[in-house]
């Protein structure tokens, strides 16, 4: 590996440990062995590495929402069966100790202080979408079109965003994959009525 690749998995390693707030670049140096002049050599700033850091530990988590071991999610492609799947596997993510959806919280709230990092993240919003459409919906992420990924990929970014909300601040009621799928069929039924 090259001190850029080293660099980010350093600040990756960083990042679950002590957050984004608390992580300096000196940290990162030495979590990576590497010197505090590649930093701004290959990312331009620290937040704009750890920003790289933390999409990249997002993406990480794919095999973790279509259920690891290859199989997939269960449930045809759009089906209730599968949104429930999909969502019971991102909600087992969240019960793991030092779960990387703390570390989400801690950058959604410290947006404002670090423009930079935000409008990264921003960016990265409408991939995640992307990335959930087809796990979901069936497909291939690079079929998605933008239109497809600026509102199905966002209603579900959005959703996720929500559920870490709810995770990271009381796991005791926060919603299972059960409960959000009776809503899903729920809101699906009513706007059938209407």
């Amino acid at each position: 590996m090259g001190h850029r690749e080293d660099l980010l998995e350093g600040a990756k390693r960083c990042l679950l440990q002590k957050g984004f707030a608390r992580t300096t670049a000196r940290d990162i140096v030495k979590e990576s062995g590497t010197n505090l002049a590649s930093i701004g050599y290959h990312y331009g700033s620290k937040d704009a590495l750890l920003a790289q850091a933390y999409v990249a530990l997002v993406e990480g988590m794919g095999d973790a929402f279509a259920g690891g071991g290859g199989a997939g999610p269960a449930g045809e492609p759009g089906s209730p069966e599968r949104f429930r799947s999909v969502w019971a596997n991102i909600i087992d993510t969240m019960r793991e100790p030092g779960s990387l959806w703390r570390l989400s919280m801690e950058i959604l709230v410290m947006g404002d202080q670090l423009p930079e990092v935000r409008d990264h993240l921003a960016r990265a919003q409408r991939e995640a979408g992307r990335g959930l459409v087809p796990l979901l919906m069936g497909g291939r992420e690079e079929d998605v079109s933008d239109e497809t990924a600026d509102t199905v990929g966002l209603f579900y970014v959005t959703l996720m965003t929500g559920l870490i909300a709810q995770w990271t601040f009381d796991p005791k009621s926060a919603p299972e994959a059960d409960q959000l799928t009776d809503g899903l069929r729920r809101i699906i039924a009513a706007a059938v009525k209407g």
